[in-house]
């Protein structure tokens, strides 16, 4: 296979700046790490981090993206014993790790304090190829297209994480809050690993879309009842999944928890919860933020995915567009998420 001399990425040059397509010279990977061909790329709100450099280390130009999905193109030294040139592959959020820190020698690879997140520490998935280090890689099924498996590797993870690694079993009350880019597969997940699901979002006329993901129960958090009674008058969730990124959202439900019951937290906002301790020690709940999951997690997830027929539902634009597919995600109009492709 003849190896290109150069690719085009999506990049921006300053802080906030908007994104040009530039082209790059293909490097050869070196020793651990491996060049894929990017197929598609989603674009995740958390790609903002990089792009307005709210998090420290961001050097640029960036190019950002962390939901990815291709093949590999070529192999550095070490990486041959497991992974063939031609293999199709995904890559999330967990983008490597570092190996020798604590979190890393206890084998909790994806709360690694060096963690290699595409985007912020090497070059992300707005391109039409990436090379990065081999313990991030998660085969794809073959069942599965390329647009479709790659935000599994951050949304599809982190809710079918979230889910499998909780305190519920198969046939408790579970609500997911929030039916966005992460909820919607959040809803499907739940269904399909047995649990009775709650769906909470803003309006009734989320209602029937809920229903259609798989939720067995429908609860609108604009009207008269509150969440909290409306979960406690299913029974009391065991588990509750906030997607939504809103402390104000994620604390209204506290309330509908069963006694042990369990808040799962992956919506992302920097406002505090309004959680009290006595809300939480005499019925002995768990407040727990819970981070994406490691390559062989985005492996399982989309295995799982694949198996049930669970699906994100993208818009697919061509990289040329990155701009305008960025901006329809941040302003909150994409549903559910944006993947550019390079085909």
């Amino acid at each position: 296979m003849s190896v290109p001399s150069v690719y085009r990425a999506a990049q921006t040059a300053a802080a906030g700046g908007p994104f040009e397509i530039v082209e790059r010279a293909v490097a050869r990977p070196g020793p651990g790490d491996v060049r894929v061909a990017v197929d598609a790329c989603g674009i995740c709100h958390s790609d903002a981090l990089f792009v307005d450099a709210m998090v420290p280390g961001v050097r640029f130009p960036v190019v950002p993206g962390h939901e990815i999905a291709g093949r590999i193109a070529e192999l550095g030294d070490g990486t041959q014993d497991v992974w063939q040139v031609g293999d199709r592959v995904a890559v999330g959020w967990f983008g490597g790790s570092c190996g020798h820190c604590t979190p890393c020698r206890r084998g909790d690879f994806v709360v690694c304090v060096n963690l290699k997140v595409p985007g912020w520490a090497y070059d992300g998935g707005y391109a039409e190829s990436v090379t990065v280090p081999v313990d991030a890689l998660a085969r794809i099924p073959d069942t599965m297209d390329a647009v479709d498996a790659a935000p599994i590797g951050c949304a599809g993870v982190t809710t079918y994480n979230g889910l499998r690694r909780s305190a519920a079993r198969p046939g408790d009350l579970v609500a997911v809050l929030g039916i966005g880019g992460l909820g919607h597969l959040g809803v499907q997940y739940a269904a399909a690993m047995g649990f009775e699901t709650v769906a909470i979002a803003r309006g009734a006329a989320k209602a029937d879309f809920a229903r259609e993901l798989g939720a067995h129960h429908y609860v609108d958090s604009t009207a008269g009842t509150t969440v909290a009674d409306a979960l406690q008058a299913l029974g009391g969730v065991r588990v509750v999944l906030a997607t939504a990124a809103s402390s104000a959202a994620i604390t209204a439900t506290v309330e509908g928890l069963a006694p042990r019951g369990e808040l799962v937290v992956i919506g992302a906002d920097p406002e505090p919860l309004g959680i009290s301790p006595n809300q939480l020690l005499m019925s002995g709940k768990v407040v727990r933020g819970h981070p994406s999951g490691t390559a062989q997690d985005v492996e399982d997830a989309l295995a799982f995915s694949a198996l049930h027929g669970i699906r994100p539902m993208t818009e697919p634009v061509p990289l040329d567009d990155a701009e305008a597919a960025y901006q329809k995600m941040m302003s909150g109009a994409a549903r559910f998420r944006m993947v550019l492709t390079t085909g």
